[in-house]
């Protein structure tokens, strides 16, 4: 991960907006978006992996963010990352697909929602839905990779 004002206004952000959450297997959700940004190698991916669930999953708005100061290229990978209510799965991926930094921050997503090894035998998480994730994201993941 880089560290520039940009990104440190977003890992702030994003540690303010998921510092209460978890995540299905019960660990502080904000490791999730952290994880990713350590992945990424560019200011704009790193803040977008950071801020890529901040819209869905708490109470700040893209034009929060835009007040906020963050670039048209974060709002609007952080926009297609967003994933609407009634709006199909494969649809929203195809989406992400044309813009890069919502791409590669995506696939890192995907990635890491994929790693069974996040799961505990003992995390209430029915093996169904778990198979059923892994289908899921193993869909997008193929969208996404076929260029």
């Amino acid at each position: 991960m880089i560290y520039t004002d940009m990104t440190k206004k977003a890992l702030k952000l994003c540690f303010e907006a998921h510092k209460d959450q978890t995540d299905q297997t019960g660990m502080p959700y904000v490791f999730h978006p952290f994880y990713l940004a350590e992945q990424m190698e560019g200011e704009v991916t790193v803040a977008v992996a950071l801020l890529h669930d901040v819209v869905e999953d708490s109470g700040y708005t893209l034009e929060d963010l835009k007040d906020m100061g963050f670039s048209d290229q974060v709002l609007e990978a952080v926009g297609l990352l967003t994933h609407e209510k009634g709006v199909p799965y494969m649809d929203y991926v195809a989406e992400i697909k044309k813009n890069p930094a919502a791409r590669a921050v995506k696939l890192a997503d995907l990635a890491h929602n994929s790693d069974v090894t996040r799961f505990s035998k003992d995390d209430g998480i029915p093996q169904e839905k778990k198979d059923w994730w892994a289908e899921k994201y193993s869909r997008a993941r193929a969208l996404l990779e076929d260029m």
